[in-house]
């Protein structure tokens, strides 16, 4: 088992750049493939990131290539989401989740988090 508690989000302007966090505990965090999926109101949650057990590969749905970096503290038990050059359209909930399979599916995630509130001003 693992619990996953997300922090970080808050109201920002668009442009502007936030850093979410992932507290992990219980079972070996290391020993978990990563994600961040966000849901926005109305919609099906979706992939954003991915990252693997020791933080060397990782991957990023299109939307948010080349502004949203996902990294990982195995130290800490800490999954992070550094998110810049934000957009209204990035406004939703974002969750991470843990995962011992390989995929971007959320039905590929066996452990979720309760979600943090982004919310991007235009």
């Amino acid at each position: 088992q693992v619990q996953l508690v997300e922090s970080g989000g808050r109201l920002v302007q668009a442009g502007g750049s936030l850093r979410l966090s992932c507290a992990a505990s219980g079972r070996t965090f290391s020993s978990y493939a990563m994600g961040w999926f966000r849901q926005a109101p109305g919609k099906e949650r979706e992939f954003v990131a991915r990252i693997s057990s020791s933080g060397g590969v990782s991957y990023y749905a299109d939307s948010v290539k080349g502004r949203f970096t996902i990294s990982r503290d195995n130290a800490k038990n800490t999954l992070y989401l550094q998110m810049n050059s934000l957009k209204p359209e990035d406004t939703a909930v974002y969750y991470c989740a843990a995962t011992a399979r390989a995929g971007t599916s959320t039905r590929s995630y066996d452990y979720w988090g309760q979600g943090t509130q982004v919310t991007v001003s235009s």
